[in-house]
């Protein structure tokens, strides 16, 4: 629309048709133009404007969109103006040139050439007006003095004296006529020859001016000149003559005198035809510009808004979006022009390439997925697995431990993720030298841990100490991709409490032989010394005391080795405990009155004893046995000590006391706790797990049997038996003379309550439980 306005607003400026002349016309397409370029304006404000606010706001492409807004108009602008200004200049100057001197001289002379031409044809005629009047003149004279002829009044004769002077002369025709009658007498040239009507005889004024000079018929629109000229006031008669003139110089003459006229009117509106033309180019380049500037935009946006989806859908992937497409008009049918248009290509590139990622990603999700579900199932396989398993890379790092290699080892491996197995633990180190010397084969060892300051194993009376710390089997095997290791998969198991069944089991075995072979022939022995002491004693003479006491110490030894094949039958052969409900402090009461007597140099205390309960589901026989060797164990614990050897006496003449043994009862977590703390020599500084095993003492004369028969009837009677260290007191007792370092430990057992035992083992069990009082 505004290019047809331009166009309309240059042929009426320009004057093109004549309607264009009309003020209202002129109005209107001035109205037209101011609408268009409200319209136009509005239009690029609001794209600006949005584009302004886009870039305000961040989005996407802004900046570029902005450039190339920028660039396009000043494009479109600057050509526009430059156009403009130059026209307006040579319009200016053009203008000028056309009215400068020159111009105007040149025409000038042009028109008086013409005139001059005109007035040349008028003084030819005027001269053979003159001539051919004489000549006739004359003629009649000597006509008149030869013959007495009239010659005017001779036709005949006139017509040819006529032709004779027209074709003379150079005249088209030539006519003598009457003024008064206005008839003509004779004619020659053309009109006397030829059948056509004469021309209009001259009017009357022109006679009349005739009569004095010869007049002069000029007509600029006809192609002939005639003048009249009297013959004489005697005869009254006028003659008048016709010339030709050329039609081509005439019509240049009229052509000259029309461009003379329009230029001097356009000498005179030269102002405002510069003003006009000056209003055209602008309104003409303003029409362009914002056509220009439209074109512009409409270019920019759809380069930017493209590029500015591509920006945002780029930017959307990059947070993990793979959904989003970039829009892709479909304008080739009705546009071929944008066929092959490069952002369009870009932007169907970019959906492809988002299809492919999207594709790839869910293949990726589903792998993913596969492998997650085959993770989670191997850690959940791992996870109840009891052994410990860890999977190593080639270099033998630490990738996945699962929970029972912590619970195994002691030691939390998943801080150690990523480090060498051999730094966390150092024990492996020699099988996993052997696996990565030999991956072939399956490398498989017992390996101790934790033996950091045991001592060799102790058998009975040995002393040898606590034994060696907790065994693992351990096995490692390579994977291999060809031969090429792929990593290793080390497992192990703890196969301590094995071997210390399996050693309970032998020790069992071999205390029901022992026993067995030894009781047999105790007796006879036993029998044989009482025999002689009581039927020889009085026959011996030299020495009956030596006698006697050796006879003695046959019969006391033979009885200790009968109380140690007891201990050993007892261990073969524990018997099934009778469960009743007791009362547990008063069986801690017996056993401590039975080791005070037997104890009268050690202190024994209770703490938190009541006087009766708590209740507990016991075979009292089997707990009596088992409180009785933990006192006696705290009893020859503090035997063991430097102040029980050294035997002082106090100021009243009486041994002072060389230990103390504490008893307390406490109630926690439904269980019915029972510690003795003794002050002895305490526990041996190498792997104490063992102490509980069979045959594994670090006293002297211990057969290892004591804490193994305790463990046996803790278990087969739901509860725990605990070793430890016992805490110091803030002040050491003064019942004693403290000659050196308090050491001793702490011993607790933990019997279930009579409710709790009896909610957990209801229905069945190795427990029988009958309602003795």
């Amino acid at each position: 629309m505004a290019l047809i306005l331009a166009f309309m607003t240059f042929v009426v400026l320009a004057g093109g048709l004549s309607i264009t002349h009309r003020p209202v016309i002129q109005a209107m397409i001035f109205l037209l133009d101011f609408l268009m370029l409200m319209l136009i304006g509005a239009a690029a404000v609001s794209q600006v404007g949005r584009m302004l606010a886009e870039r305000r706001l961040g989005f996407a492409g802004a900046r570029l969109h902005a450039r190339l807004i920028t660039l396009f108009g000043i494009v479109a602008v600057a050509p526009t103006i430059v156009v403009g200004a130059v026209a307006t200049l040579f319009f200016h100057y053009g203008v000028e040139i056309w009215f400068s001197n020159r111009v105007n001289n040149a025409l000038s002379e042009a028109r008086s050439v013409a005139a001059g031409y005109l007035q040349e044809h008028n003084d030819n005629i005027r001269t053979a007006a003159y001539s051919l009047a004489n000549t006739l003149i004359l003629v009649q004279n000597d006509e008149l003095f030869a013959h007495g002829t009239d010659l005017l009044h001779t036709p005949e004769r006139l017509r040819e004296l006529l032709d004779d002077e027209v074709y003379e002369r150079g005249l088209t025709d030539a006519e003598v006529f009457d003024p008064l009658t206005n008839r003509i007498l004779a004619t020659g040239g053309v009109l006397g020859s030829a059948d056509m009507a004469p021309p209009p005889l001259p009017p009357k004024s022109v006679i009349e001016m005739a009569r004095t000079d010869v007049a002069i018929l000029d007509r600029p629109d006809q192609r002939f000149i005639r003048a009249v000229v009297s013959l004489g006031d005697n005869s009254g008669l006028m003659l008048v003559i016709t010339r030709p003139v050329d039609p081509q110089i005439l019509e240049h003459m009229h052509r000259t005198d029309e461009l003379v006229q329009d230029y001097k009117r356009m000498l005179a509106n030269r102002g405002k035809t510069q003003v006009t033309f000056v209003l055209i180019f602008m309104l003409m380049g303003l029409l362009v510009l914002a056509v220009g500037m439209l074109t512009g935009l409409a270019l920019a946006n759809r380069i930017a808004n493209p590029l500015g989806l591509l920006i945002l859908a780029a930017t959307r992937i990059s947070q993990g979006d793979l959904g989003v497409r970039v829009p892709v008009p479909d304008h080739s049918a009705r546009r071929p022009m944008f066929r092959d248009d490069e952002v369009t290509g870009l932007s169907r590139a970019f959906n492809r390439m988002t299809d492919q990622l999207e594709a790839q990603r869910s293949e990726l999700m589903v792998a993913y997925d596969q492998i997650n579900e085959r993770r989670r199932f191997t850690e959940t396989v791992l996870s109840g697995v009891s052994a410990g398993v860890i999977g190593l890379d080639t270099r033998q790092v630490i990738e996945l431990p699962n929970r029972a290699a912590s619970n195994v080892l002691q030691r939390d491996l998943l801080p150690v993720v990523g480090q060498y197995l051999v730094n966390a633990v150092p024990e492996f180190a020699a099988l996993l030298d052997a696996a990565r010397t030999a991956p072939e084969r399956v490398h498989t060892a017992e390996v101790q841990i934790d033996t950091d300051g045991a001592q060799r194993p102790g058998g009975p009376g040995d002393g040898g100490g606590a034994g060696a710390g907790r065994t693992l089997l351990v096995r490692v095997v390579a994977e291999m991709r060809g031969s090429d290791v792929a990593g290793y998969v080390v497992t192990f198991d703890d196969i301590t409490a094995l071997q210390s069944a399996q050693r309970k089991a032998a020790w069992a075995d071999v205390a029901r032989r022992v026993a067995h072979e030894i009781k047999n022939p105790l007796t006879p022995i036993q029998l044989a010394s009482e025999r002689l002491k009581r039927r020889f004693l009085k026959e011996i003479q030299s020495d009956p005391e030596t006698y006697t006491q050796l006879v003695d110490t046959i019969v006391r030894q033979v009885g200790d080795i009968g109380r140690m094949v007891d201990e050993f039958s007892a261990f073969a052969r524990m018997p099934q405990p009778v469960i009743q409900i007791e009362d547990f402090s008063r069986l801690c009461r017996e056993a401590l009155v039975l080791q005070k007597n037997a104890n009268p140099l050690i202190i024994y205390e209770t703490q938190n004893l009541p006087a009766s309960g708590p209740i507990v589901l016991c075979d009292r026989r089997l707990i009596g046995q088992a409180l009785t060797n933990l006192l006696q164990n705290a009893a020859d614990a503090i035997h063991m000590t430097e102040r029980a050897s050294l035997r002082e006496i106090g100021p009243d003449g009486s041994l002072l006391p060389i230990g103390h043994i504490v008893m307390g009862l406490h109630i926690r977590g439904g269980h019915a706790q029972l510690v003795i703390e003794d002050d002895g020599i305490g526990l041996p500084q190498g792997e104490r797990h063992r102490l509980t095993e069979p045959y594994v003492t670090h006293k002297a004369k211990g057969t290892g049997l004591g804490l193994a028969i305790v463990k046996k009837i803790m278990e087969d009677h739901a509860g725990t038996l605990t070793l430890a260290d016992r805490k110091q007191p803030e002040s050491p007792s003064t019942n004693y003379k403290a000659v050196e370092k308090v050491s001793g430990t702490q011993v607790t057992l933990a019997l279930p309550l009579a409710e709790d035992s009896a909610s957990r083992n209801k229905g069945g069990g190795r427990m029988r439980i009958t309602d003795g009082t």
